[in-house]
């Protein structure tokens, strides 16, 4: 009987100090900020800290050249990251990057796109022709409209970055078919880009972006689709253009030392799951990369997600990406400089 009280007294004590050593930990979550950040802190932080006591401290922007440097000083301040699912192919040959275990983020239920033995994904989303309906007189359609500055005058808003997405756009809109884009004629592209070089105003992160079109100071240009249906959300004069939307997405990743990393392969866990995923496309506009969160996202805001426009629909290609975008930023940030 004694033996029996110390087994059940140490059991006890045990659990009270998983608890104890669970309710001390942090986890530092790094991501975009604004409004998809917000809705992963919802959607994923909150409950995760509800059900396991685990506190997530959100930081960011996410900065790639300070990701690298972490991870080779050894000096690892962040836990799990959410980056660019070419980048996450690449740090994770390069060795940045924890291996996950694959049950632990349910692989079966994730979209074969978005999971990797280094990352698993974090939503996917399109980069779609958004437009401000007080700035043009009429409406945009396809990506020939971002090079037509006579028909839909205004600044043009590309993304800043050498990432998948702004040289395909420009391949499109010159005439190139989806099934021909790889590899990519960079001379073709640049040469398109070069046409509205002049009006190009670059965003950096999705908070800019959205201030750019919102605001009026860019007429339209290549956006996030969730950034944009955001604004409208807000009631701002924006809209959409969905034809050949270019498909990609993030991916949650764990840089190589971090000091937390079994608690933050639970948060992959959990924020990759069914529910969690639809709690926040509901939230973002972004589409889950979940297979089962599609039953649990409103009929409603099924329509305004990636999901729900697939035709002509393009899906980028992250392999080829992760294995050229070196050259490619070296001819990007050149070109940007001339």
């Amino acid at each position: 009987m004694n033996n029996r009280l110390l087994a059940v007294g140490a059991l006890i004590a045990a659990c009270q100090f998983n608890s104890a050593q669970a309710e001390q930990q942090t986890l530092t979550f790094v991501s975009w900020g604004g409004s998809t950040q917000d809705a992963q802190e919802q959607a994923w932080a909150v409950p995760f800290e509800r059900e396991t006591g685990i506190r997530i401290k959100q930081a960011g922007p996410t900065d790639y050249e300070s990701f690298r440097k972490m991870v080779e000083s050894g000096d690892v301040t962040w836990d799990v990251v959410d980056v660019e699912a070419d980048f996450a192919l690449r740090a994770g040959r390069e060795g940045l990057l924890e291996p996950l275990d694959l049950k632990q983020v349910a692989q079966r239920q994730i979209d074969p796109r978005f999971v990797t033995i280094y990352g698993v994904g974090s939503f996917y989303f399109s980069f779609i022709l958004g437009y401000n309906t007080q700035s043009l007189s009429e409406t945009p359609s396809g990506w020939s409209a971002l090079f037509d500055l006579e028909r839909h005058p205004g600044k043009r808003a590309l993304y800043k970055w050498p990432s998948p997405g702004v040289l395909e756009m420009a391949l499109l809109a010159d005439g190139v078919a989806p099934e021909a884009l790889y590899p990519l004629d960079l001379d073709r592209a640049f040469k398109k880009l070069d046409t509205i070089k002049k009006d190009i105003v670059w965003w950096g992160s999705g908070d800019q972006s959205q201030q750019l079109l919102a605001s009026g100071q860019a007429s339209l240009g290549m956006f996030w689709n969730g950034r944009v249906s955001a604004l409208q959300r807000e009631g701002a004069s924006v809209g959409i253009d969905w034809q050949q939307n270019l498909v990609t997405g993030d991916f949650l990743v764990i840089p190589r030392g971090s000091r937390n990393k079994d608690a933050a392969k639970r948060f992959l866990g959990f924020a990759s799951s069914a529910a969690p995923q639809a709690d926040f496309a509901t939230r973002s506009g972004y589409a889950p990369v979940n297979l089962g969160s599609a039953a649990l996202i409103p009929a409603k805001l099924a329509k305004e997600l990636p999901s729900s426009h697939e035709a002509g629909q393009i899906t980028l290609n992250f392999k080829y990406w992760s294995r050229n975008g070196a050259s490619i930023s070296k001819r990007w940030y050149a070109w940007q400089e001339q």
